[in-house]
């Protein structure tokens, strides 16, 4: 049913790819469209625990497909902007981990993709980077504000006023990566951390996404309260029961919430 991506469950396992490699999986309104039609469709899916974002190719996403710009006057430029960052808004919050598994280019709006999700593992050749600047433009699909709340203001205006690109290397060094592999290596190591988080409460583990991106902004106190509440639902669950008797036990635990 989909045309520029690909959709693919194993297990509890769920595989987003991005599928236009000879565009370099360029995000166009097809594709954004078909995304946000798989997120929902995930969304009703208990079986699928963890959720993978990567690229057909060598690219992640290499950015926006520039073509349709030529089109675009002030407004249909923001229009495109604000349905793009509500999808990237419903990639964010998924009640489930998502994983970038960037194995090429993530350039432009394929930086503001992996910047939604919740852990950034990158293939040693992969390359970030908000290159908008040199087309006169800037990031619309998120990157000034999510970037600048991952890796700080400086490193923020650093990529989106020079526009350069960075390496793994130094995207790991600045913490816009959590973890850098060899190519051949992303994606088994992605599935394999799927796997050890599919294993734990899915719920536990919806609630931890929702305080930390909800309480980042929040005085402290406030972030807080949200937190003691996230961590008293827990208990209206089996897992904490199930989670301390396997601990006392020796035993894996056995989640089903």
């Amino acid at each position: 049913m989909y045309q520029t991506i690909l959709l693919t469950t194993d297990g509890p396992v769920g595989t987003l790819t991005f599928n236009r490699p000879e565009k370099l999986n360029a995000l166009n309104v097809q594709m954004l469209q078909e995304v946000a039609q798989a997120l929902a469709a995930l969304r009703t899916d208990p079986a699928v625990r963890v959720l993978i974002l990567t690229g057909q190719g060598r690219a992640f996403v290499a950015g926006a497909d520039v073509r349709q710009f030529l089109e675009f006057d002030s407004r249909r430029a923001y229009e495109f902007a604000r349905q793009a960052q509500e999808v990237v808004a419903q990639l964010e919050d998924m009640p489930l981990p998502v994983i970038a598994a960037v194995n090429g280019f993530a350039l432009g709006g394929g930086c503001e993709v992996a910047l939604a999700c919740d852990l950034i593992y990158a293939s040693e050749k992969a390359t970030f980077g908000q290159p908008e600047i040199n087309l006169g433009l800037m990031p619309g699909l998120g990157g000034s504000q999510r970037l600048a709340r991952l890796v700080g203001k400086g490193l923020a205006k650093d990529l989106c006023l020079t526009g350069r690109a960075v390496s793994a290397s130094e995207a790991l060094a600045m913490g816009l990566a959590a973890r850098i592999f060899p190519p051949e290596a992303l994606l088994p190591e992605c599935r394999r951390l799927a796997l050890e988080l599919a294993a734990k409460s899915p719920f536990a583990l919806g609630q931890i996404k929702k305080v930390i991106n909800a309480g980042f902004d929040l005085p402290l106190d406030s972030a807080l309260e949200m937190e003691a509440q996230a961590f008293g639902l827990c208990f209206a669950t089996p897992a904490p029961q199930e989670g301390v008797q396997a601990f006392l036990e020796k035993r894996a635990a056995r989640f089903s919430a």
